[in-house]
């Protein structure tokens, strides 16, 4: 049987995961409530 928490203890993300998490976290997104309180500040909602 596979013992997971010996696996777990191995476990070293790849640096491409590494690199797309601090992309995703410093980028400033645009999600769904900055897109409405643009539409309601202009007068469109």
């Amino acid at each position: 049987m596979i013992d997971f928490e010996k696996e777990l203890e191995k476990f070293q993300p790849s640096m491409e995961v590494k690199e797309a998490e601090d992309v995703i976290k410093n980028k400033d997104l645009t999600d769904m409530i900055d897109i409405l309180r643009e539409m309601i500040k202009e007068g469109r909602a």
